[in-house]
């Protein structure tokens, strides 16, 4: 298969890549070093987080509350979203799309070469912050957290981003405009983390079972490891709405 676009695509976006892997890290890397003095702090939070999301002193506890809890979810959401926008949504905006698609390229190649772009950025972004995690490991007090684990919970952070990415190139596969696309994907992103947060107590826990966010964190890899039902979870999703992209686009006149 020629993987011609898939090669542009990461060529294209190396340096903003680039910058989303480092910058990533680096605050992962800010809020994971201050355990040793925060750990206490997450007896502030309110009873109904700290049950929802598991959250106790433990440096798991500590990591799944400050840092995967929700400042690298958001992030991989963020990543997510923008790079999925842009598969498809912005390029055929801007009347790109007409012309890639003018050369022998079908238009399933292009969802999954985009598609598989986007995860290979995904990986590219979690393996840093699992590599930063081992390099202060030890000075931030988080030894109680196993590197096999850690690598669990940065896998599922991949994850989480390549479905929402998955989720925005289905979207703009749709709709074929970028505003409509960013903001239904952030107004679906919400609604899923509050599902997973507040669904047992609103008596709803079936809620919980339809968010990714449920699959990222629930089964807490950061105590537990590989969780690889969840993993299958999240998979299956991605691979879902890539599915219902090719669908959708295949079957419409792109807007000119």
């Amino acid at each position: 298969m020629n993987r011609a676009l898939y090669a542009k695509s990461l060529s294209d976006h190396r340096r903003g890549l680039t910058g989303w892997a480092v910058g990533t890290a680096a605050v992962a890397t800010m809020y994971a070093s201050t355990y040793p003095s925060q750990k206490d702090s997450t007896a502030n939070l309110p009873e109904a987080m700290r049950e929802a999301m598991h959250i106790d002193a433990s440096a798991a506890g500590y990591l799944q509350a400050s840092v995967f809890g929700l400042i690298l979810p958001l992030l991989a959401m963020v990543y997510g979203v923008a790079t999925g926008t842009r598969a498809v949504a912005a390029d055929e905006e801007a009347g790109q799309l007409d012309l890639i698609l003018a050369h022998p390229v079908p238009r399933t190649r292009l969802v999954l070469q985009r598609f598989a772009a986007l995860a290979t950025g995904a990986l590219v972004i979690a393996f840093p912050v699992w590599l930063a995690m081992l390099a202060i490991r030890d000075s931030a007090e988080l030894t109680s957290v196993t590197p096999g684990q850690l690598l669990a919970q940065c896998t599922n952070l991949a994850l989480l981003s390549i479905v929402f990415g998955a989720l925005a190139i289905a979207l703009g596969a749709g709709y074929g405009r970028r505003v409509p696309v960013l903001v239904t994907a952030a107004v679906i992103g919400v609604l899923a983390y509050a599902a997973h947060t507040f669904a047992g107590q609103l008596g709803a826990d079936w809620l919980a079972y339809l968010s990714p966010f449920h699959y990222y964190i629930a089964g807490q890899p950061l105590r537990h490891g590989f969780q690889w039902g969840d993993a299958a979870v999240l998979v299956g999703m991605a691979a879902a709405l890539v599915g219902a992209a090719i669908m959708r686009l295949n079957s419409r006149d792109l807007r000119s």
